[in-house]
């Protein structure tokens, strides 16, 4: 069974700023996405030199508009920042960027810190961050994000990061545009399965949310109507809020996350129960619920779609 330490700082919507006569440090940002390229605004905005790289260079053109430095390579990027941070898309990338040829641990020294704000596995990300600073000194935190686009956007993202306090707080400057609040939870490792938890926990929302919706509709009641309804009682929360609208209107375009991304976070939850010992039951049925509906086309499409899996067909 898995065991962290449970000696925990929380952090609030205002960090410690960096000291006047300390120069702030100059920031790599690797994964231009949809969470990428708005986090990436937020540091520009809040005053950094931020240096991006990308594997589709053309998703990152546009930040060279807002301020950004565009890098050739990984090397390139390496060269010139003391903190470089991640939001790819799995723990495969996350693995390949940084350990592949011409990778981060290729160009890495001792001083630089790695922050990755992707949703990884957490033993892999242990893994790697022992790796890292043994190929070339590097410190890792890993410091996965909650609240979607719209957080990233406007800096209101929930962080949980895990490191020790040492790496914490010296990035905590660089967090601080882009979330409401950082909370460290441990060593190495626990902010992923902190992530883990909160996955769980909208994964098998939005599988009841789309059971929810169709049963209201098949039921005669005006779905449109259930947000303003249930506004403020228990079963109120924001993947609530998004999801019941888009899925009750059948508004499927222009989607701010991917069925896909929902499940790959489930799918690390059922990794992590088999390795701790602990049963996920609900979390593991949300998971198979979307495994069929991702194999029917919609992996790349809104988790409203999850809503057409439920609705009466017409005959």
């Amino acid at each position: 069974m898995e065991n962290f330490s449970t000696g925990m700082l929380s952090h609030s919507s205002s960090p410690p700023l960096l000291e006047n006569d300390m120069p702030q440090p100059r920031l790599g940002f690797i994964g231009i996405g949809l969470m990428g390229a708005p986090m990436t605004r937020r540091l520009l905005q809040a005053g950094f030199a931020v240096t991006v790289w990308n594997r589709t260079p053309t998703k990152a053109e546009p930040l060279r508009e807002a301020g950004a430095t565009l890098a050739g390579s990984i090397g390139e990027l390496m060269a010139e920042v003391d903190v470089v941070m991640l939001c790819l898309a799995n723990t495969a990338v996350v693995g390949e960027v940084i350990f592949g040829e011409g990778g981060v641990a290729a160009h890495g020294r001792t001083g630089q810190r790695l922050v990755d704000l992707s949703s990884s596995d957490p033993t892999a990300t242990r893994s790697f961050a022992e790796r890292l600073e043994e190929e070339c000194g590097m410190r890792w935190v890993d410091a996965p994000v909650s609240g979607g686009v719209a957080g990233a956007e406007a800096g209101s993202l929930a962080i949980m990061c895990g490191g020790t306090e040492q790496d914490i707080e010296a990035v905590l400057p660089l967090l601080d545009p882009l979330s409401a609040r950082v909370t460290h939870m441990g060593p190495v490792g626990t902010g992923q399965v902190t992530k883990v938890c909160n996955q769980m926990i909208v994964g098998c929302q939005a599988a009841v949310i789309a059971e929810m919706v169709a049963l209201a509709e098949a039921s005669g009641v005006d779905a449109s109507r259930l947000t303003e309804a249930l506004a403020g009682g228990f079963a109120d929360s924001k993947p609530f809020r998004i999801l019941t609208p888009r899925m009750a209107a059948s508004k499927f375009d222009n989607p701010a996350w991917h069925l896909r991304t929902l499940l790959k976070d489930l799918d690390l939850a059922l990794a992590q129960s088999q390795r701790s010992g602990s049963a996920i039951p609900l979390s593991g049925l949300a998971a198979q619920v979307m495994r069929a509906h991702a194999n029917h086309g919609h992996a790349e499409h809104d988790p409203a779609t999850l809503v057409e899996a439920y609705r009466r067909k017409e005959d």
